[in-house]
Parts: structure tokens; sequence; C-alpha cells
């Protein structure tokens, strides 16, 4: 029972940590009695359960509003979620009796690894309530995220609580602490002082959020809809107030698309040329009777096409569905008729403001979520990024503002600014050190939202040249200490203890 409710207490932790209530600084602690509780776990069936109720309590009322979606989505996601905490309570209950110095290490590097894992694994993977996002909300340990990025700092998160958890011994063993407050600390001034900025030319830019008639019902003509009230939107903006327009994902689609559509095609850049401004739009169009894309489309100021980016990561079971011949038996399945042509990758567009010039780059919606996909733009020579989005689907929840909490460490770690557009909301800017600006669009309205980005002209951020640095380096220091202890069971193993 006692372990239960340690199970319990940091889920509700963890859960306050992220949006909607998004009390950043209870990450530090809330693995805490996770971490006691897998420690005085004596058997593995108590392991497992302490694993499985903390993955199920968290995950099930952090994701509550997938249940939106029906029980169909809600329940295989959180039971997936549940397995990897699953995963890392039986690898903690392994190394319950080690010293004091080999169990931490495990323990941080062992939450590294189901982290990476469950980011990648299976279908792409789902990083909502990564350990690192929360960081988002504090300025000096967010600036940090240059160079150790949203994984590292998961890292960090996990030795800390980890170290607490070796202060409840009867032995204490300080050292972990101290190491560990010292590099916070020592991060966090640092990033406070050396946040990242993006430092080039200001870009004017007006987000269009468009609004949907029919958020979650699909009604008839949505689509027309939901692109006639972008149009409207579009032209309140004045000729030359602006040098770039974005609208969302989802901002046109079926025939009312510039692809297909050439009537579109000369509404969007005839608006593109009234206003002197790029303008960047996201949509879907049919690809097949089997295959439909994502993608976003660039006008010129001039009204020429100049390409466009296709999604990469489609939503697994919303945007595509796996083993679609095995699942038939699913009613629900038949909502998502056809499978998303995935993009090769990154694209970079070329943007001339007069005589200056920057590349821009884009991702859509889920991606947004992924450090990797910011990552893989900026190397590709992007300068700023838009993550177009449409959480309609998911009414008033927190689906947005936890997508936004991501983006914001996101933007931090490749140190670049952040163009958030979104057809339902909500839409705002996010700048190089991971800061959103005041600005910011409600839920579920149409209106146009007038800001400003810098060009990224500072030196590209260590995370974005090495990437996942530190959790790799946890996770190879977490095998190496599995090595050690099962090599030296006598040397490294102490006794039980009996429960508090």
């Amino acid at each position: 029972m006692q372990l239960a409710a340690a199970a319990l207490v940091s889920a509700a932790l963890m859960w306050l940590a992220f949006p909607p209530v998004e009390l950043g600084f209870l990450i530090f602690v809330a693995p805490v009695p996770l971490l006691w509780a897998l420690r005085r776990a004596t058997t593995r069936r108590e392991a497992a359960l302490v694993g499985l109720l903390y993955g199920v309590a968290f995950f099930g009322g952090m994701l509550w509003w997938i249940y939106t979606l029906g029980a169909v989505a809600w329940f295989p996601l959180v039971g997936l979620m549940a397995l990897y905490t699953l995963g890392y309570a039986l690898l903690m209950f392994v190394v319950r009796l080690w010293s004091a110095s080999l169990w931490w290490v495990v323990a941080v590097g062992g939450w590294a690894l189901f982290e990476f894992a469950r980011s990648r694994f299976p279908l792409g993977g789902f990083p909502w309530g990564a350990t690192g996002f929360p960081i988002a909300g504090i300025p000096g340990a967010r600036g940090a995220a240059q160079w150790i990025g949203p994984t590292g700092w998961g890292v960090l998160v996990v030795g800390f609580a980890a170290a607490l958890v070796l202060l409840a011994e009867e032995e204490p063993d300080r050292r972990p602490l101290e190491a560990m407050v010292a590099i916070i600390l020592i991060l966090s001034a640092l990033g406070l002082v050396l946040s990242p900025d993006a430092g080039g030319q200001a870009v004017r830019v007006a987000v269009v959020q468009g609004n949907s008639p029919c958020p979650r019902e699909h009604c008839a003509n949505e689509k027309q809809l939901i692109y006639d009230s972008h149009l409207a939107l579009t032209r309140t903006i004045a000729p030359g107030s602006v040098d770039l327009v974005v609208w969302p994902e989802d901002s046109f689609g079926g025939s009312v698309n510039p692809t297909f559509n050439p009537e579109v095609a000369a509404q969007m850049a005839g608006e593109a040329v009234r206003i002197g401004a790029y303008l960047l739009a996201g949509g879907s169009r049919s690809a097949g009777p089997t295959a439909w894309d994502n993608y976003n489309i660039l006008f010129a100021p001039n009204g020429a096409i100049l390409g466009e980016y296709m999604k990469q990561h489609p939503v697994p079971f919303g945007e595509f569905v796996p083993l679609r011949n095995l699942l038939r038996f699913i009613p629900q399945l038949s909502q998502v008729p056809r499978d998303l042509r995935r993009g090769e990758g990154p694209v970079v567009f070329n943007l001339a403001l007069g005589d200056y010039s920057f590349r821009l780059g884009s991702v859509i919606s889920f991606e947004g979520a992924f450090p990797r996909y910011a990552r893989s733009e900026v190397r590709a020579g992007a300068q700023a990024l838009v993550v177009a989005t449409n959480e309609g689907s998911y009414g008033r929840g927190p689906a947005s503002d936890q997508l936004l909490q991501m983006v914001r460490l996101n933007a931090a770690a490749v140190g670049v600014d952040v163009v958030h557009a979104a057809v339902t909301g909500h839409s705002t800017f996010v700048y190089a050190d991971g800061s959103r600006d005041r600005a910011e669009t409600g839920l579920f309205t149409a209106e146009v939202l007038y800001g400003s980005i810098r060009v990224q002209e500072s030196r590209r951020t260590l995370y974005a040249m090495t990437g996942d640095w530190l959790e790799l380096a946890a996770i190879a220091g977490a095998a190496a200490a599995l090595v050690v202890g099962w090599r030296n069971p006598r040397e490294f193993r102490i006794r039980p203890r009996a429960r508090r």
C-alpha cells in the first residue's frame, strides 16, 4: 500500500509539472517517490505493480484529452506508455540491492534508455511526458537546453531525484546530490547569462488563425469553410505590413487545394502579391485512392509557388493505420481510410527581403514535439522555423499547450525563433531562448496575430550540432554499471534494508 501510494504521488507531481497546470519546478522532485518505491520493492511483482500504477496514472491523466477520440485511442496509447514504465521498474528491481553509486547510475541511465526508446518506438515514437520538457517554464534552465537539449535535462532531472532518494538510506551518500546540484545551478546560471539569441534581422509575420466551424464533428463543406475563413482574414492584412503570412495545418484541403484547383491557387497567390509577402500555408491533398499528403506550400510575393514541405512523421492511427488488414475489426479505423504519404526529409525555403535573404524551415504538428525534427531543419540550414498545427479534434483540453511547451524547449535547444501557427489555437511566437510572446490567440477564435521573429545569425547551438549526447552518455553509463554489477555481485551488493 505504501509503495502504491508513492507511485501515485509521483504521478500526480509529474502531472502538475505539465500543462494545464505547468508547475515546471516540480519536475525535479516528481520522480522521487517512484524511485523510492522501486528501491524498496521486495518482489518482482511488487516492482511491476509500482511501475504500471505510475504509468497508467501519469500518462492516463496527462493524455485524457485523447479520450475525446474514444476509448479505442486512449487505452492502447496509455497502455503502451505504461509498459515502458513497467520495463523501467523491472530493471530497477534487478539493481535494488546494489551499491548506491551503481544504483544511481542505472536509475539515471535506465530512465534515459526508456525515454530514448519510447520517443522512437514503435511507429516513430511518442515523446509526450518526457521528463525534460517542463524545464521550458524555467528561464535559466531553459537557456541551457542549447548545450544538452530536452533529453539532457531529462537526465539531470532524474539524476537529481535519484540522488535525493539516496539520502533516505541508512548510510546516506551525498556525493551524487552535491554533483547534481552543482551541475544544475551552473548550467542554469550560464543559460540565463548566455541565453540563445537569434541575433539577425527582424521578419514581420502575420499568423492567420481561421478556426473551424465544426471542430470534432467534420461537418459538410468543412474544408471549404476553413479555407474561406483563412482567405477572408488574410484579406484584412494591409499591403506592405508584413514580410511573411502563415496559415496553419489543415487551412485548406480536399478539392479546395492550390495543387489541383487553379482558382484556389490564384486566390492564394493573389493575396501574396497584394500584401507583398511570402505566404506559407498548410493543407492536405489526395495522393491516389489509398494515400494522401499533409504539406506546407510557399508562395512568393510575386505569386509564384516556391516549393513544398511534406510531413515526414504521420500520427499512428490518426494519419495512417499500421497493420490495416489485421485491424479491420476495429470500426473506428474506418475514419482513416487512407494512409499519409511521408516526406523524404527536411525542406528549407530561401526567402529574400530586399537585399537580405534567409532560410526558413517548417515542421507539421506532431513533428514539433520531437527535438530531432527541429534539429534536422536547422542542420539543413534553417534560420527560423514554422510549426503548423491543428488540434481542433481535442476540444478545449491541454493538447495545444502541451505541444507548445515542447516547441519552446526545442526552440531553445536549436536556438531559432519559431512561428507556432494553429488552426484553432493557441498561435504565438516562440523565441530562440524558449520564451513566448505575450501576444497569443485564444482557443477556437478566428483572428490574425501580428508579431516578428529574428533570423538566426548567431552560432549553431551545441545541441543542434551533436544531438542527444548526454542522454546517450547516460545510457552507456547504465550499461557499463550493469556489466560491473553482474560481474562482481559480491563486491557491489549491499544488504537488504527493512522498509520504513
